[in-house]
């Protein structure tokens, strides 16, 4: 699922329910950071380093621990950029060469409704007017729960270039659908819809390659019951 998301660069590995492997072995490190944990943070924790070490391996990188940084942020062995998300028993962790992307987030969600007192919190004027006309023209996609997920995949692809917090209210989010999938194409079964997203940075974008970035941008899609987004940002 998020694989269809992601330039051909990148590794994604995903796992549902067991395959994440929610007892897979951590290391000393990474279980330090769990002595106080509930069940299920150390089953969310365990299972989304499970599909990160995977994507290691195929990237031919050997498995290592991955900490949380700042912000809780991931540290990755030098020379990776990635990025990890879970819900309801679904993992999945993204990675790629820095010398192919500059940074990448994703984020999953359920595709269900978000709480209507979230919205005016996390959502500007602007964004809720396209949802409300959104809402109208594809009432069959929560599109508020699919907008917050992709303000979390910008932040996730913000930070490690930044270090610092973006709010909620320092990115315009623009989404776009993609025409109705052809049932018959064979193309990515499962998959009920998706489209792309377009983050515009109200706030001093990083500076990659000399250059400022102002926009972000990415895809999303609506598939088993999940909301994913991911965001790319490339060399220029």
């Amino acid at each position: 699922m998020i694989e269809a998301l992601l330039p051909d660069s990148v590794v994604a590995v995903e796992a549902h329910g067991d395959e994440g492997s929610p007892q897979a072995p951590l290391y000393p490190e990474e279980e330090a950071r769990l002595t106080r944990a509930v069940a299920r943070r150390r089953r969310e924790f365990a299972g989304v380093r499970a599909c990160a070490r995977r994507a290691m391996e195929k990237l031919g990188v050997p498995p290592q621990p991955v900490l949380p940084g700042d912000q809780g942020a991931p540290r990755w062995p030098t020379g990776l950029v990635g990025s990890m998300t879970h819900c309801d028993d679904y993992y999945a962790a993204a990675l790629a060469r820095a010398t192919d992307l500059v940074s990448l987030g994703i984020d999953a969600e359920p595709h269900g409704p978000l709480p209507q007192e979230v919205v005016p919190v996390v959502f500007l004027p602007a964004e809720r007017e396209r949802l409300r006309r959104l809402s109208e023209e594809r009432p069959e996609v929560h599109w508020e729960r699919l907008l917050f997920s992709a303000k979390e995949s910008v932040y996730k692809a913000w930070f490690p270039l930044t270090g610092e917090w973006l709010d909620f209210s320092e990115a315009d989010i623009e989404l776009s659908a993609d025409p109705d999938p052809d049932p018959d194409s064979g193309t990515h079964p499962g998959i009920s819809t998706g489209g792309g997203l377009r983050a515009q940075l109200l706030v001093p974008g990083p500076e990659v390659g000399g250059r400022r970035l102002d926009v972000f941008e990415g895809r999303w899609m609506v598939a088993h019951g999940l909301i994913a987004t991911a965001v790319t940002i490339p060399h220029p």
